[in-house]
């Protein structure tokens, strides 16, 4: 296990106790850090409007994401795991988009919202439909929930993924009884198989409320956080003042905050949710 256990100290332990440091410092990324200032940073970080919309608009995605994707995935789950024509081929098209690299993804939808000369918006303009003037990107009403549209097609296929594994775990006996009892396919996958499903359904929230936390790559590359801050993350925050601003002491303060708010949630998910899961195994 050393080999492993150097990397993991390496570049993850020894980076989280630099960002815990610098945020106790004005640093501008030159120099040794000497400019101590104490919760200065924390303050500055938590009084700006900007960093608290970038907490609003994580966890918007972290509940939208719950309510979308959730029965999306759980509904194309339970309709893949029937024996239908092309069912491998729909399984493919849902997958891809997941194990496609962010940028890459990020940059095609770039492209295809690009306003008056985007193949999205010139598609829907040949049919008459309604198009915002600066585009769905540049507009602020629009701008995240385009975003999450965008993540919706990118991550779906991890949730249909996992749920049909899930449901490869039920049974057929239990199946087959219900059948022999009358039991339609509604009945047998609303008593049988989303109860029986319950575990993979909790880890898969686990996983997405983590995940639309440290949002960063498709936001980044969409939007860079805009329009007028319409759609900044905490990640997009910490980033832009430390890279952008090189205010590296105010960026280390909001990745703590990131880090605390992500571990809070974690932790109380485990305590309330998961921690049944544990019991019955």
């Amino acid at each position: 296990m050393a080999p492993a256990l150097a990397l993991m100290a390496l570049f993850v332990v020894y980076p989280v106790f630099s960002a815990a440091r610098m945020s106790f410092y004005r640093w501008k990324g030159f120099g040794p850090m000497v400019d101590f200032v104490g919760l200065q940073n924390y303050v500055r970080v938590l009084a700006d409007d900007v960093f608290t919309d970038a907490v609003v608009h994580n966890f918007i995605i972290v509940f939208a994401s719950i309510l979308v994707q959730l029965p999306l995935g759980l509904a194309l789950a339970l309709l893949l795991n029937r024996r239908i024509r092309g069912r491998g081929l729909l399984r493919t098209i849902i997958f891809v988009p997941y194990v496609l690299a962010e940028v890459i993804a990020g940059v095609v939808w770039f492209q295809l919202l690009q306003p008056r000369s985007g193949l999205l918006e010139t598609m829907l303009t040949s049919v008459g439909f309604p198009v915002p003037e600066q585009g769905f990107l540049g507009t602020p009403d629009l701008a995240l929930v385009t975003v999450f549209v965008v993540l919706t097609w990118k991550y779906l296929g991890l949730a249909v993924l996992l749920f049909l594994a899930g449901l490869q775990g039920v049974p057929d006996e239990l199946h087959e009884a219900a059948q022999l009892d009358g039991a339609s396919w509604w009945q047998v996958q609303r008593r049988i198989a989303v109860p029986l499903l319950a575990p993979t359904i909790r880890t898969w929230v686990f996983l997405s409320m983590i995940g639309s936390l440290q949002l960063f790559d498709m936001v980044w590359i969409l939007t860079g956080g805009g329009p007028a801050n319409a759609t900044t993350t905490m990640a997009t925050y910490l980033v832009s003042q430390g890279t952008q601003r090189s205010n590296f002491g105010i960026a280390g303060a909001a990745s703590v905050v990131l880090f605390l708010i992500g571990f809070a949630m974690a932790v109380a998910y485990q305590f309330l949710v998961l921690r049944r899961d544990t019991k019955d195994a």
